[in-house]
């Protein structure tokens, strides 16, 4: 096959994500496969970011396209510095970064201990825990009665319920959740991102040790049971990779969920009454719709071609990153019509991409769409006349992955 030379590179994606659904749109208009230039890396790496729904399906199961960050043309050429500090959203070992039969191995272990029957046996405790943070929250209101739903409501839910599951001891997670936070932010210095991954590798390491000691119905023993018993069984840096895995996207993912159906909800009232008057579907279909309209994640790594690759007419050159737009790919009018712009949860739409796609779709999807619809309904029942608090600006993550605000500022009203 005859590739067109790459193009000069054409965008450069902002990391501090002050407009990612504005950057996405040019994104999406400019081709389904658009040259980028990544933050902090040399002017010759280009990375393309797969902007409309078909072409990223298409990627996601194109067997072409390696997770391996090791066929990272640029990584391997010693042209991104290991001190870069993105780079610890592609440089890790876990399935989410394997192929073929490793990633068969190392999925097969964690699907085997992290089953559907695991997560609906939780739904009680995750119903307990809504309760209890729902139960917290008036107090947490400042001088003017206002909360921040994002760190008293979005956070909390799901970091509770992923460490519980991992058996994560309640000190720590204070800690896990500055280093999650750490790793999506792009505003970080490399010293930073390299403390961040020394800290983190440091505190998954002690709770292996500590599971080991003290083993427990949890995640983290189950692993260690999986290790022991099965000959190719996780390695000790794989397990801590997973661990981290698990970790990041057990939470981070749904928190910014939580918040960007809140922040939905709250600006497109008329959706918000169906959503009450339904029954549990319309909460899961808020979440889906979410999911679609304003995911959580909004770019994310989804492989390096192996071999010259042409996506819908655009040649990109083996070895190259390639970026999935979730963000881009959600609002494709190609896909979703003239509405694709439209936050409706009664429409009948194309399965979204967001949890990916192939052999790679998210294994904690269950999880999230258990999760979110019950702490959603609990939200709005309780309190149905909940508002934006209007005179606090609403400011984004500083990340070009996360795709949600710092803050979320919400009147509970009586």
């Amino acid at each position: 096959m005859t590739l067109t030379p790459a193009p000069e590179v054409r965008f450069s994606l902002d990391p501090y994500g002050g407009d990612h659904h504005g950057e996405a749109a040019r994104l999406r208009e400019a081709g389904p496969a658009v040259p980028v230039a990544l933050p902090g890396l040399p002017d010759d790496v280009t990375a393309w970011v797969i902007t409309r729904h078909s072409a990223l399906h298409g990627v996601l199961r194109d067997p072409a396209v390696s997770k391996n960050w090791r066929n990272w043309a640029a990584h391997r050429q010693g042209r991104v510095p290991s001190d870069w500090p993105l780079l610890g959203m592609f440089a890790v070992d876990n399935m989410f970064t394997a192929d073929g039969a490793e990633h068969r191995r190392l999925r097969g272990l964690i699907s085997g201990v992290f089953t559907r029957s695991r997560v609906e046996a939780l739904h009680p405790r995750i119903v307990g825990i809504i309760d209890e943070v729902l139960d917290a929250l008036p107090g947490h209101a400042d001088a003017d009665g206002v909360v921040d739903l994002r760190r008293h409501f979005a956070y909390p839910i799901p970091m509770q319920v992923i460490c519980e599951l991992l058996g994560v001891p309640a000190d720590w997670r204070p800690t896990l959740r500055e280093l999650v936070d750490s790793l999506f932010r792009t505003d970080t210095t490399p010293k930073e991102a390299v403390r961040t991954q020394e800290r983190r590798h440091r505190l998954l390491a002690d709770l292996i040790e500590l599971r080991t000691k003290e083993p427990a119905d949890d995640l983290t023993t189950a692993l260690l049971n999986a290790r022991r018993d099965t000959p190719d069984a996780l390695s000790h840096e794989e397990l801590i990779d997973t661990l981290w895995l698990l970790c990041t996207a057990g939470h981070e993912t749904t928190l910014g969920l939580l918040a960007n159906a809140v922040r939905a909800l709250l600006t497109h009232p008329e959706q918000k009454a169906i959503a009450m008057q339904g029954e549990e579907d319309a909460w899961s279909a808020v979440v889906t719709e979410t999911l679609r309209w304003d995911p959580p994640i909004t770019n994310l790594s989804c492989g390096y071609p192996t071999r010259p690759l042409t996506v819908e007419g655009v040649a990109i050159p083996a070895g190259d990153a390639l970026l999935a737009s979730y963000t881009a790919a959600g609002r494709d009018p190609s896909e979703y019509g003239p509405t694709a712009d439209r936050f409706d949860i009664t429409a009948s739409r194309t399965p979204h991409l967001s949890f990916g796609g192939g052999p790679h779709y998210c294994l904690g999807a269950p999880l999230a769409t258990t999760e979110a619809p019950l702490a959603l309904r609990a939200l709005f029942t309780r309190h149905p006349r909940l508002r934006l608090a209007e005179e606090r600006p609403l400011k984004p993550v500083p990340s070009l992955f996360t795709n949600s605000v710092q803050e979320l500022p919400v009147r509970l009203e009586p």
